[in-house]
């Protein structure tokens, strides 16, 4: 059965497809599970981890890969001079200060700031 979860692990496929000869897929299941709810995978994980640790075995590096960072669909292919622009997106039509969400009071700091784009369009979607 822990070959089981393995496979299942490894690959991604569903529980379902879980093959045969690793035992019935909701057995597999219940004792992916029950270890996960009592903490069995968790020790399985920092115990050996500590040990390494201990032992300087593990240089603890960050990496990070940008190549998943990837900009919103309606990113693409926009104009470079927003003002050279005849209308907005969407037609003439005004648009409520707060664009119609009601997220935050009046004067209160954005979530997000872009301060290359923030003040030159005046034709913004967000």
């Amino acid at each position: 059965m822990i070959d089981g979860i393995r496979f299942r692990v490894r690959t991604g496929v569903p529980w379902r497809d879980v093959p045969v000869e690793y035992g019935p897929w909701n057995r597999v299941y219940d004792l992916f599970r029950r270890w996960q709810r009592n903490g069995t995978w968790h020790r399985i994980l920092t115990q050996p981890q500590s040990l390494a640790d201990a032992k300087s075995a593990i240089t603890w590096d960050l990496s990070v890969d940008s190549t998943v960072c990837r900009a919103h669909q309606h990113g693409a292919g926009a104009r470079k001079q927003g003002d050279s622009q005849k209308e907005p997106p969407g037609g003439i039509f005004t648009e409520p200060g707060d664009h119609g969400l009601d997220a935050r009071a009046a004067g209160s700091p954005p979530n997000c700031t872009w301060p290359s784009s923030r003040a030159k369009s005046p034709f913004r979607s967000w």
